[in-house]
């Protein structure tokens, strides 16, 4: 299979839907998560302190032609709790990255990311035909590496001095990822825990 990259598309669980982000989920995003410090912490954007501001993140994600954003809806509310993105693709290389992921505190280690990174997942090695998914985050994000790997991703390093945080301050950047033959036992572990009711933590990076 030749891959192909990501377009807009809507993925649907469980327990959730992902579907494009637009300037229609910016209100649900705010009320799930604006200016909570917490949630914003590791996202290398400034605190959406107002709608406003949320409003003017979201249109940065959507407008970035290497980023394809999901609002991600809470099938049991259906009000838009976060947002996960599609980074960096590539069909030459059969690669892309997922990231710019957070979740409202109430969603926090509940199906919600579990299912979401199934359905990201499914889609980039099943539809798109990637061969490697890979994930970034702040070397100071333990929460974030920690849900990483429980989705069944490989550490491959970190980079030293890799990025600026919007207070100045560097950031290491540590690596992870994941192999298109690696995908169907971590399919079958994360499909285990859903089944389960366990999640994995709210990311955020």
């Amino acid at each position: 299979m030749t891959a192909r990259l990501p377009s807009p598309v809507t993925l649907t669980g469980t327990h959730v839907r992902l579907e494009p982000l637009t300037d229609d989920h910016t209100a649900d995003l705010f009320e799930a998560a604006g200016g909570d410090e917490e949630v914003w912490r590791w996202i290398p954007v400034p605190l959406p302190r107002t709608e406003q501001e949320l409003r003017e993140v979201n249109a940065a994600r959507i407008a970035d032609p290497r980023c394809l954003p999901f609002a991600v809806i809470h099938l049991a509310t259906g009000r838009a709790v976060g947002v996960t993105c599609y980074f960096d693709f590539s069909a030459e290389d059969e690669l892309l990255e997922i990231g710019g992921t957070w979740y409202g505190r109430p969603v926090w280690r509940s199906e919600v990311n579990t299912e979401s990174k199934l359905l990201l997942l499914e889609h980039a090695f099943g539809d798109l035909g990637m061969g490697r998914v890979c994930w970034k985050t702040d070397h100071r994000n333990e929460r974030s590496q920690n849900a990483i790997r429980r989705l069944g991703a490989s550490y491959e390093g970190t980079f030293r001095r890799a990025k600026r945080r919007p207070d100045g301050s560097w950031r290491d950047t540590v690596w992870f990822s994941m192999l298109k033959d690696e995908w169907p036992a971590a399919k079958a572990r994360l499909s285990g825990r859903l089944a389960a009711g366990r999640g994995t933590a709210g990311l955020s990076g």
